[in-house]
């Protein structure tokens, strides 16, 4: 039970930390969610977003961030 503490004590500071860092983005004018690619349709009584650019955007950066760091930890 110990063990399954600390990975949900890690897990609820990553998801503080995604917040957080979503919410810089959010002031500093980074356009997530209105990129090249980004895809929104608003009918009457339906709005469909597919955030395809921002997720590819998303998908390198993590990419990039894990490689360095599973380099750095050899």
């Amino acid at each position: 039970m110990n063990e399954l503490g600390k990975a949900l004590l890690a897990l609820g500071f990553l998801l503080a930390f995604i917040g957080a860092v979503l919410l810089l983005a959010a002031r500093i004018g980074l356009p997530l969610g209105r990129l090249p690619g980004d895809i929104a349709y608003k009918g009457k009584h339906v709005s469909i977003f597919i955030f395809l650019g921002s997720s590819i955007l998303t998908s390198a950066v993590l990419s990039a961030t894990f490689y360095v760091l599973s380099r750095i930890r050899r």
